[in-house]
Parts: structure tokens; C-alpha cells; sequence
């Protein structure tokens, strides 16, 4: 019987001895929280020797937003496309916009390649608002979108409430219990993708 040829090919990145795991700043907004917050995990991958990259909506090409993308993608937006085939685990930081995902969010997951963008890929997720909830609607709704998409989804999730409090100036956190708990989630999605690699 013949396999389906995104299961194969999401298993031969998931094999591959070196793991690249990619951070979606989840917003093009200038200057965002998001932003800052993803540059802290980046470090905190790398500290944990795991090979990482950034992957920001802020660049994406003018040319993807012309209603053409859906049906005939630019060229332009192929390395971003290929940033999430080539990962093998998607860490996603996005701030809540009006009770959701961020549109730039939302239109990025619908261009990328169907099925395997996303389909059985492993995937955590940190939330971040100005509001007490950190984010929590705007992540249930990524989980809702990626479980949609069969995408492994990790369960430990980390919401940052009150972000203007946490990060000063420099964009640096203001205490060390955030960074804890970046840092617990990371150690745990690393195991994660491992064992799935197993």
C-alpha cells in the first residue's frame, strides 16, 4: 500500500540528527514584544546546544500580500515556506490581537504548503498580551488551526501576562521566573521532538 508522501517526508526531517528548530514571531508589527520574546528563547535553544533560527513575519515580502499569493505563490516567499519544511519543531510566539491571532498570522499558516507544512510536525506555543491572560485565546486558536492540521502539538504551553511589566527598556525580562519557565519549556519540547524522533 503507498504511504502518504507528506507523512515521509515530515518523518525524514524528523530524522535527521541535526534538529533546527525555528521561532515564529507571530506579528510584522515594528519593535514587537514578540520579537523580544523570541530573541530570549532563541538563546535560550542555543544555550541548550540546539541549532535554531528566527523566523520573522516582519519580513515578509511586500508582493506576498497581493490576492494573487493564494493561488501562485511568490518567489519571495519560497524561503519562508521552506524555514517551515526543513524545521523540526515549530516554536510559535504570538501576542493576542483583539481577542485572536494576529491577521499576518493567520494569512502566513494559509499560504504555506498543504499538508505538510504543518501535518504531524511538532509545534509549542508561548502567548503574550498587555491583559491578565497572556495570550490564552490567541494560543487555543493556534491550537485549534494546528491540531486541524495534524500537527504534534506540545502540550506545555507559556502565557505572558501584563507583557509591558515584564521586559525592560533593552527588552530584557525583569525577573528570572519568566526565564524559568521558557527555559522548562524548551528542555521539555526538545524531548519532545526527540522522542518523536525515536
Amino acid at each position: 500500500m503507498p504511504q502518504d508522501s507528506s507523512i515521509i517526508a515530515c518523518c525524514d526531517i524528523l530524522s535527521q540528527d541535526n534538529r533546527m528548530f525555528t521561532i515564529i514571531i507571530g506579528t510584522n508589527r515594528p519593535d514587537s514584544n514578540s520579537a523580544k520574546i523570541a530573541s530570549i528563547i532563541q538563546e535560550i535553544y542555543q544555550s541548550l546546544d540546539a541549532p535554531v533560527e528566527l523566523l520573522d513575519l516582519g519580513d515578509l515580502p511586500p508582493e506576498t500580500f497581493d490576492p494573487s499569493a493564494y493561488s501562485d505563490k511568490p518567489e519571495a516567499f519560497l524561503p519562508f515556506s521552506k524555514k517551515i519544511l526543513n524545521s523540526s519543531g515549530l516554536v510559535v510566539v504570538a501576542p493576542e490581537y483583539n481577542g485572536g491571532i494576529p491577521g499576518v498570522l493567520k494569512y502566513f499558516i494559509d499560504l504555506l504548503e498543504f499538508p505538510e507544512s504543518f501535518d504531524r510536525r511538532p509545534i509549542c506555543f508561548v502567548g503574550l498580551a498587555a491583559g491578565q491572560w497572556g495570550g490564552l485565546r490567541t494560543v487555543e486558536h493556534l491550537q485549534q488551526v494546528c491540531g486541524y492540521r495534524n500537527a504534534h502539538i506540545f502540550p506545555v504551553r507559556v502565557f505572558l501576562a501584563g507583557i509591558h511589566k515584564l521586559l525592560d527598556k533593552e527588552g530584557h525580562l525583569t525577573g528570572p521566573d519568566i526565564h524559568q519557565r521558557l527555559q522548562k519549556q524548551a528542555d521539555g519540547f526538545i524531548a519532545f521532538v526527540r522522542k518523536l524522533q525515536s
